[in-house]
């Protein structure tokens, strides 16, 4: 029977095909699906990232550090040093933002989204236990909000441009302003 399958594929000008040989094709076939896979969902999480960069808060999301000044109802000044972090997640961003001087210290909490030029979200200040709403315009890493709570209203101005931030932002309490120059 062995003599026929030969001469019948060499009639038929084919080479016998062996387990070994079916396998082998088996898993050649298997690595180029799995090598187009991995590409298609390399190729989807880089067109996710750079929608997530063309964001109301492109460029934002991170560690970032600098000096800058507050100005209580006293009228004093006082040097502050701050830290904000962001976590941006396409119209969603999260910020941290402390800041404190040998006297003073802030830690404002916020969460906000972006939609057609308009900012709304909610923020939070731990160490005077007081948060409330934050409504708005900004798009492109630059921002204008109105911080509100029972009692306090806040203006707060943000730029953003390449690694380098600015934040201002002005009071009617105990804090009157902040100005805040931060680098990522």
């Amino acid at each position: 029977m062995g003599l026929q399958l030969v001469s019948h594929v060499a009639v038929d000008g084919k080479h016998p095909v062996s387990k070994a040989s079916q396998t082998f094709e088996f898993f050649a076939k298997a690595r180029r699906l799995t090598l187009a896979a991995v590409a298609f969902f390399m190729t989807t999480f880089a067109a996710s990232t750079s929608y997530a960069q063309s964001s109301a808060f492109a460029g934002m999301a991170g560690t970032w550090s600098g000096p800058g000044t507050v100005t209580l109802d006293d009228g004093s000044n006082e040097r502050i040093r701050c830290r904000a972090t962001y976590k941006v997640a396409g119209a969603n961003m999260e910020m941290v933002l402390t800041c404190a001087s040998d006297a003073y210290r802030f830690n404002l909490q916020a969460a906000v989204v972006a939609a057609g030029g308009e900012v709304s979200g909610t923020w939070s200040e731990s160490s005077r236990n007081v948060g409330g709403s934050i409504q708005g315009r900004g798009a492109g890493g630059s921002f204008q909000v109105i911080a509100q709570a029972a009692g306090f209203a806040a203006s707060i101005a943000l730029k953003t441009t390449g690694n380098k931030q600015q934040i201002a932002m002005k009071a009617d309490s105990q804090f009157r302003a902040a100005n805040i120059t931060l680098s990522k």
